[in-house]
């Protein structure tokens, strides 16, 4: 029995885009010799649908094309997700579902029966489990669907959750011959090693092959990675997808395969192949073929850059550099000669005169007042401006460059440097920036080396440093890790080493900037916990840092 793992990049609710895919990987995989095809999980409406699931609209047009694309694939059996309704009286009012489609028509269906409410997930808002996991027979041999939560209920590794109920122990008593899970499961860091270890359990304990099939591409702020896997009835990974690119994989059940080892790249190289892969589909199904990136030599725009253009491809990308009164000749000559390295359009636009004319509109009502963070800010607005009207003009998305470590703090301007259509860096911190930034001139210098190794600084008055008004990034990342991430409180964070008024100061500094974060632009997730939809804290709230 030879079965097609096919990986493949929905677009959420284009089932004429969705449709096509599916069909193009089941003629591949006919043509193969394949006796299965399988898809991701809700591969004919693209994960996540979110509240285009409360239209009733919508899932009546799933439906029609499930039926529809039945009706056309004939000659191969496949299985397909996709959303059904609940036939129960009580509970919610969907399934998540998959359909195995044999000989032109839906011959029997199961459904996803842990549904996750934690992070982004927010299944149980829409769907109630399933009574029934799929099970069928093909070429002799008994098959157990799962979707995605379904298999992760394994209480042995930290992070994963634990269910009341066990759906592989269940399909296991059924005497299944081959598990397969189709997932639409986000990348995180360090997440791919922790599927396997998942997989490696369940195959070794239940004595059966697993299949588990992951859907690709990047939608809104999540990342799939892919990496489809095949891991045999003692544990071994046998087979394995691309990360972050569309695949199919075959796997033959009569054949002997050896054993993959080591199969995961760097954290830098996935990361960075991750964010190239989201800004490409978040420009592209978005409708946008060129995007924009304001240079200021430093390295937060330099990585936006190389992500930007390895993305859209040097002749859809325009950098701009926008110099002010403090704008060092060094930044400057860096921002130019990135550009150059890139073959990206580069312009250059000072902004001398327009901040000059800002100060002389506001100077009678500021008589008497210092300059402060506000003159600072303006130039960050002007620029703003000047990016959006580019944007307007030549229908270019723009690309903010904010860190996820400035952003925590605060340190940012509303109107101005947070402008843009898509944060490309903001779940990376400054020091994984300055890691990434490494390995891309690797073998090769395409970031200027002085851009890496000077004081990072946002150069809005004389000799500033981001030292000035922030932690070290080393110390700040480590406590903006261990509060974020690991939900550790003030006391344990100090206890970690930490000083007391630094960590006093970083969260409080993360809770007083709730506000500025909800009007950011959506960014790329890449940790485990992002600043948007994963991440839902009050703005009116007590000031304490818990």
């Amino acid at each position: 029995m030879k079965i097609a793992i096919c990986q493949i990049n929905p677009i959420i609710g284009d089932f004429r885009h969705n449709v096509s895919l599916i069909k193009k990987a089941t003629e591949r995989a006919k043509t193969s010799g394949c006796t299965l095809a399988i898809f991701p999980e809700m591969s004919l409406v693209g994960y996540p649908p979110k509240d285009l699931l409360e239209k009733p609209a919508f899932i009546d047009e799933n439906l029609k094309q499930l039926n529809r694309l039945a009706s056309k694939i004939k000659d191969i059996p496949f299985l397909c997700g996709y959303v059904d309704r609940n036939p129960g009286k009580t509970g919610k009012p969907l399934l998540n579902s998959v359909a195995l489609i044999k000989e032109g028509r839906i011959q029997k269906k199961g459904g996803k029966k842990l549904l996750p409410a934690y992070d982004v997930f927010d299944e149980k808002r829409y769907f109630e489990p399933a009574q029934e996991s799929l099970v069928f027979e093909l070429e002799n041999k008994k098959v157990g669907v799962t979707i995605c939560e379904d298999i992760w209920n394994v209480a042995d590794y930290e992070g994963v959750p634990i269910y009341d109920i066990d759906p592989l122990k269940q399909l296991h008593e059924s005497g299944v011959d081959i598990l397969i899970n189709l997932s639409a499961s986000p990348y995180t860091v360090n997440k791919g090693p922790l599927r396997l270890k998942i997989l490696k359990t369940l195959a070794k304990k239940h004595k059966t092959p697993t299949i588990y099939c992951n859907q690709v591409g990047g939608n809104d702020d999540l990342l799939f990675d892919g990496a489809s896997m095949v891991v045999d009835r003692d544990g071994k990974l046998i087979l394995m997808g691309e990360e972050f690119a569309p695949d199919l994989l075959i796997w033959d059940t009569e054949k002997v395969y050896d054993e993959i080892r080591d199969p995961w790249p760097s954290e830098e190289e996935s990361v960075l192949k991750g964010l190239i892969m989201g800004t490409r589909d978040y420009s592209l199904k978005c409708g946008f073929r060129k995007v924009l990136v304001g240079l200021s030599g430093g390295i937060d725009s330099a990585l936006v850059a190389v992500i930007a253009q390895r993305a859209m491809g040097a002749d859809h990308v325009t950098g701009v550099s926008m110099p002010s009164p403090f704008t060092s000749e060094m930044s400057k000559e860096d921002a130019g000669k990135l550009a150059n390295n890139l073959g990206i359009r580069f312009e250059e636009i000072p902004i001398h005169q327009v901040y000059e004319s800002y100060k002389k509109s506001l100077k009678n009502v500021f008589h008497g007042l210092k300059e402060d963070e506000t003159e600072e800010n303006i130039q960050a607005r002007i620029r703003g401006n000047l990016l959006m009207a580019l944007s307007n003009k030549f229908g270019a998305l723009l690309l903010s460059t904010g860190n996820k470590s400035e952003i925590a703090m605060g340190y940012c301007t509303l109107y101005g440097d947070m402008s843009g259509g898509l944060a490309v860096i903001s779940d990376i911190p400054k020091t994984m920036c300055y890691r990434l930034a490494k390995h891309i001139n690797q073998p090769t210098e395409i970031i200027p080396e002085r851009t890496i190794s000077r004081p990072p600084s946002a150069e809005l008055k004389p000799g500033q440093t981001d030292q000035d008004t922030l932690p070290p990034y080393e110390i700040l990342d480590g406590i903006l890790e261990s509060a974020m991430i690991k939900n550790l409180s003030f006391e344990s964070i100090v206890n970690l080493g930490y000083e007391p008024d630094t960590v006093k100061e970083v969260l409080s500094r993360l809770v007083i900037n709730e506000y500025k974060r909800r009007q950011a632009p959506p960014g790329l997730k890449i940790t485990s916990k992002a600043f948007g939809y994963g991440r839902r804290y009050p703005i009116a709230r007590g000031k304490q840092p818990f």
